[in-house]
């Protein structure tokens, strides 16, 4: 169940850390920002109070492609499973190390759905205040562009 706390939303969900003779539960939190429109943050970690836990930055078209087809490269892969519907696998990469983890196809996809609510794909810079940002940036740091 998602909850909207801040213009986004949050969604407590369970991964599965595939590994070598069994896989492992992980409690995580799929969380959407509407400052930050391109991003999805996964959160490992039940999300209590001191456990601040391990968060990655994923795209949303990301996420969005891959419930339908291989997507990424590099630190962030997704697909879906060939042999059951629910089930989309996610490949994280560290240099520490990398993860094999499988979630709910359908757990991502409403979440997704929530997301298009709060922002609809293609519509997210205009979320964005690139031009006040810019000419921020190009005022010296937020003075007033106009001022002398």
């Amino acid at each position: 169940m998602a909850s909207r706390s801040t213009p986004g939303y949050t969604c407590p969900t369970t991964l599965h850390l595939i590994g070598p003779q069994s896989w492992t539960e992980v409690p995580a939190v799929l969380g959407y920002d509407v400052s930050d429109p391109y991003a999805v943050r996964i959160t490992f970690g039940d999300g209590t109070e001191g456990d601040e836990g391990i968060c990655w930055l994923v795209a949303r078209d990301l996420l969005q492609a891959g419930l339908e087809r291989p997507a990424g490269e590099g630190d962030v892969r997704l697909w879906p499973s060939r042999s059951t519907g629910d089930v989309l696998f996610l490949h994280l990469r560290a240099p520490s190390g990398e993860a094999l983890f499988e979630v709910s196809r359908a757990a991502v996809a409403g979440f997704l759905q929530l997301t298009e609510a709060a922002v609809p794909s293609g519509e997210e810079s205009a979320v964005l205040s690139v031009d006040d940002e810019l000419a921020a940036l190009l005022s010296g740091g937020g003075a007033d562009p106009g001022a002398r």
